[in-house]
């Protein structure tokens, strides 16, 4: 299949760019590179730079290239950031995807991922949390991203719009030539990384009074390789109809155990410093991935903290700076 992959000069977006090409399946990648790096592209995939605001330019790249499917990954994706500006996200984030789907829908593209989030679930009733749990977003962002799920359950009604919805917490670690580069800098594993490479003084742990066995948060960590396989996979399946599913590592692991084992890999000290809590950080949130694995036959193939913290620990080692400039 041809596959336009949105945000593919993106963290998840570009290691889901080089395993569909692995896979034999031609891309082509739309990026605007507020977010993304050039350089993390597969040469093998055609790349066409734009924003999904131009809808002019969305329409080009749908008549040019012609694609079967659709994977979107393009998005303003940080929870804090949308609560200070819930107008960038409630505005920019559901505009741009709605631009999107109502270009393919007049392209007669009927297959597409949406890069959904975790965040749909901010107070769940169990754990670990499944498809069936309330969905009550804990942002701006993670409204966002129902709006646009809400969105393709109409194109599917309206227009036999094929979709997955792929839900997911932490993703983490990489392949050999793609990891995690992102300015600034805000998840735990590449935060602990750096203190190891002398980029940081100490790592700051937000609260150790948590109802958890060590009193740091836990939280669900899925090797970013696995997230990119669940697409492709939900991808395949679509002929099947439209699906939602929940992807997580299956357990939880604490941010006390995530420096431990950084320290471990790395051989570096990583001081820790205790910081006072962050508002609304529950104590432990971890994904059911029952369904996928039950449909799809989907399971993490990196599920260990320690490979995941090797893996990213190796890609960091050879691009101390990230991409460079």
């Amino acid at each position: 299949m041809k596959i336009l992959v949105t945000g593919g000069a993106g963290y998840i977006g570009s290691i889901a760019v080089e395993k569909l090409i692995e896979a034999g399946d031609s891309v082509v990648v739309f990026d605007n590179l507020y977010q993304g790096h050039r350089d993390a592209v597969h040469p093998d995939a055609a790349f066409v730079q734009g924003d999904l605001a131009d809808r002019a330019a969305i329409d080009a790249v749908m008549r040019e290239h012609k694609p079967d499917g659709i994977m979107h990954f393009a998005s303003y994706t940080l929870v804090g950031e949308s609560v200070q500006k819930p107008f960038m996200y409630l505005r920019d984030n559901v505009v741009n995807g709605s631009n999107l789907i109502e270009s393919a829908v007049e392209h007669g593209v009927r297959r597409f991922i949406l890069s959904s989030t975790a965040n749909l679930f901010d107070d769940p009733e169990r754990m670990p949390i499944d498809e069936n749990e309330r969905i009550v977003p804990g942002s701006p962002y993670g409204e966002s991203k129902y709006i646009l799920e809400r969105y393709l359950y109409w194109m599917d009604r309206l227009y036999d719009f094929r979709y997955a919805c792929l839900r997911y917490f932490n993703a983490c670690g990489a392949t050999a030539v793609r990891g995690e580069d992102h300015t600034p800098e805000t998840h735990l594993i590449p935060l602990v990384l750096q203190v190891a490479l002398g980029q940081r003084e100490k790592i700051i742990i937000f609260g150790d009074d948590y109802n958890t066995p060590d009193g740091t948060c836990v939280r669900d960590y899925i090797h970013v390789a696995d997230l990119a396989d669940a697409h492709i996979r939900a991808m395949r399946a679509l002929d099947g109809g439209s699906r939602k599913y929940n992807l997580g590592n299956g357990r939880g692991f604490s941010v006390k155990q995530v420096i431990e084992t950084a320290r471990e890999v790395t051989g570096h000290p990583i001081p820790a410093e205790i910081g006072p809590r962050r508002a609304g950080d529950p104590d432990i949130l971890i994904a059911s991935s029952e369904t996928i694995n039950h449909d799809l036959d989907w399971k993490p193939q990196y599920p260990e903290l320690r490979q995941i913290m090797e893996m990213a620990w190796d890609w960091h080692q050879k691009h101390p700076h990230g991409y460079e400039k």
